[in-house]
């Protein structure tokens, strides 16, 4: 069996993200599993080329994973002889001219969302890509995870029958710093650091909603900032002027409506930290990150509203779970593998630049119709 191998030029890989999922949790778990299989007795084996701005935090991980490349300088690995793609998991702010300059060295490109700070910023970057012919993704690993490819399973057989709304509850409470840490880095809080709820979170929303019920048509919002002041790593206090919360309300083709509320700020009373509620004329679905539970039309108790009487019915009881069927692997894996196979074999891909452009148009817009109040149209987007 031969080994092709893929130089990845990976830039921020000493954050969270970066480190856990995308290099042990997909790139390295590739290798421990003996590389990618094309089934022509080939085997694509990715190459980490570590770069960032901390030459002792990369040392560090390129010890511990037993990895031979790594740099603080861009350029130079950039034109690292094995190099080919360009992945970025940096804050955003440093995103879009990482990206330009690995588009320029001509090296394919996969990065974290958002692409870009802006519309127009994301737009030309898969401009940018889509000139210079290489392959370009967005991470979009929700698509990917156990509950949400469940209950796609569920809109595919037409168990829902006509989908009538959609309701999410994301979110968990975040330690203002001071007398417990805080589980996100203070740049999440600051809005001149590119942090904010709705630039993190309405990019995976659109996504979700795109790819699961119906391209979204517009967006009303609104904003909270309910913790004003935090604590940071160095135990500074720090204000807070990025939005710690977002609720949204979306309108999707074939009348379909979505709420979703996205919160830093919530303590959680759900069995996952995100969960999606489909209600259809047929039946509901409720998915969270790995699990699907359905009550079809059939199976549909017939509660009565009577608030001079305890309620006697176990309605969460009332539910099934629906079944794996088979093994769920890591979802940012997958994604990886699907990339990595499109570099290499030229095969179908279209979680590209563009889409992860429209995640950005939808957050824009949040923004927008939350400071302006109002509802507010989401265009097609296209190349041009």
């Amino acid at each position: 069996m031969s080994r092709n191998v893929i130089g990845i030029v990976m830039n921020g890989v000493t954050g969270r993200m970066g480190y856990r999922q995308h290099l042990v949790r997909s790139l390295l778990a590739i290798r421990e599993q003996g590389g990618l299989p094309l089934g022509d007795g080939t085997v694509i084996w990715p190459e980490p080329i570590l770069v960032g701005r901390s030459a002792h935090k990369l040392k560090e991980l390129a010890d511990r994973h037993g990895l031979e490349h790594w740099t603080t300088d861009l350029g130079e690995a950039l034109a690292h002889p094995l190099a080919q793609i360009y992945f970025d998991a940096q804050v955003t702010q440093a995103r879009e001219q990482a990206i330009r300059t690995a588009i320029a060295a001509g090296k394919h490109i996969y990065t974290e969302k958002p692409t870009a700070e802006s519309l127009d910023a994301a737009l030309e970057l898969a401009r940018l890509a889509s000139a210079a012919g290489v392959c370009n993704g967005a991470v979009q690993d929700k698509l990917f995870l156990p509950g949400l490819l469940k209950l796609k399973r569920l809109i595919d057989s037409g168990f829902f029958g006509r989908i009538l709304s959609v309701r999410g509850e994301f979110g968990y409470w975040v330690f203002e710093g001071d007398w417990q840490s805080a589980q996100r880095p203070s740049w999440n809080y600051r809005a001149e650091d590119g942090g904010g709820m709705i630039l993190d979170m309405f990019p995976h929303w659109r996504y979700v909603l795109d790819g699961l019920f119906g391209e979204v048509r517009s967006v009303y919002a609104h904003t909270a900032t309910h913790i004003p002041e935090r604590v940071d790593e160095q135990g500074h206090g720090y204000a807070a002027t990025a939005d710690d919360a977002a609720y949204g309300f979306f309108e999707l083709e074939g009348g379909i409506t979505a709420q979703i509320n996205s919160s830093w700020a919530v303590r959680v009373d759900r069995d996952e930290l995100v969960e999606f509620q489909v209600d259809g004329t047929e039946g509901s679905a409720v998915a969270g990150l790995r699990n699907c539970r359905v009550q079809h039309r059939s199976q549909t108790p017939k509660p009565v509203w009577n608030p001079d009487l305890a309620v006697t019915e176990p309605f969460r009881d009332q539910w099934q779970q629906v079944p794996d069927n088979g093994a769920f692997d890591n979802g940012f894996k997958v994604q990886w593998e699907l990339f990595l196979k499109h570099v290499v074999t030229g095969s179908a891909y279209h979680l590209d630049l563009l889409e992860g452009a429209r995640g950005v148009q939808l957050a824009e817009l949040g923004l927008r119709s939350a400071r302006e109040g109002r509802r507010l149209d989401v265009p097609a987007l296209e190349l041009r």
